[in-house]
């Protein structure tokens, strides 16, 4: 899987779009792209990148049966670090994979920034340090208000 990535991302980055998570499923028949680009994604986006990419897979020989493109929706995975800083003042809800001290593994909050491999969450009024490394899997909280 992450072959594939490597090799959609700089597709994308050509196209001005920004490689938000990349899905494997169904014994690597269905292919998932969530994608984004500033401003938002829109129908026409997603279907200019599966045409593009269908070309990219099929002259690198890589074999599926469905390919979906999708913006990464209002809970958006946050993977990288420059996601954490990027979303910086958002609400997140973090998993760790390993509890931490108090046995606490999951993290809502809002997010203060990364430095390092180690981002800041606001949590109640405290502020926590969760290094990247450890996390399982992170999301924004949609701001439904």
């Amino acid at each position: 899987m992450a072959g594939l990535a490597a090799m959609v991302e700089p597709v994308l980055a050509g196209m001005g779009f920004e490689l938000v998570d990349f899905q494997v499923s169904n014994h690597g028949r269905l292919l998932r792209v969530f994608i984004d680009k500033p401003g938002g994604v829109t129908v026409e986006d997603c279907a200019a990148v599966s045409r593009q990419l269908s070309r990219v897979f099929e002259v690198e020989g890589v074999h599926y049966e469905r390919l979906e493109l999708s913006s990464p929706g209002l809970d958006r995975a946050l993977r990288k670090a420059a996601d954490f800083a990027r979303f910086a003042g958002r609400k997140a809800d973090v998993k760790m994979r390993m509890p931490d001290a108090t046995g606490r593994r999951r993290f809502v909050g809002v997010l203060r920034g990364v430095e390092g491999e180690v981002v800041a969450m606001e949590i109640e009024g405290n502020v926590v340090s969760l290094n990247l490394a450890g996390v399982e899997r992170a999301r924004l909280v949609p701001d439904l208000a």
